[in-house]
């Protein structure tokens, strides 16, 4: 089994225990269960894209839950009768539940099922209050970095 060391850099950082935590467990946890695959794109820089191939799911079969720094997709397949004798049952008859971190500010914007293809777009919101800010040093000038919006509490004198 391979395990990483990730001492170095508990040592050298603050406020990252919960990702150190979920690297972790992740390189202990996974039990090799690929089913249902599942494909995650980066659209843009603050949009994502789940993709989960759920073939004889409807969308009443499946249940996707939004958490705080959490996503939960379950399918629950229902019980079919056959007309006749099954002689080869190759296609697969079981639910599942895909789990997915997410991070800080990152919601669900929206979920579609269509051609035996989920689809969850997600999206990052930052709070204004949480976006970085530039601070003057002996003063009380704020601007932010990646808005046009500036308040240096004083007249400018240029």
């Amino acid at each position: 089994m391979n395990r990483t060391d990730l001492t170095p850099y508990r040592r050298s950082t603050v406020g990252f225990d919960r990702l150190f935590d979920l690297l972790e467990n992740n390189s202990r946890g996974s039990s090799g269960d690929n089913y249902p695959p599942f494909n995650i794109e980066r659209r843009d820089e603050d949009a994502y894209r789940i993709t989960i191939a759920v073939a004889g799911f409807r969308a009443g079969d499946i249940d996707i839950t939004a958490q705080q720094n959490l996503l939960t997709v379950q399918g629950k397949k229902r019980d079919e009768t056959v007309d006749g004798e099954m002689l080869h049952m190759g296609i697969a008859n079981r639910g599942f539940e895909r789990r997915f971190e997410l991070a800080d500010y990152v919601r669900v914007e929206n979920a579609d099922l269509q051609d035996g293809m989920l689809v969850i777009d997600l999206v990052r919101e930052v709070p204004e209050a949480m976006k970085p800010k530039k601070i003057a040093i002996g003063g009380n000038t704020l601007e932010v970095v990646d808005g046009d919006k500036k308040d240096d509490g004083q007249a400018s004198a240029a």
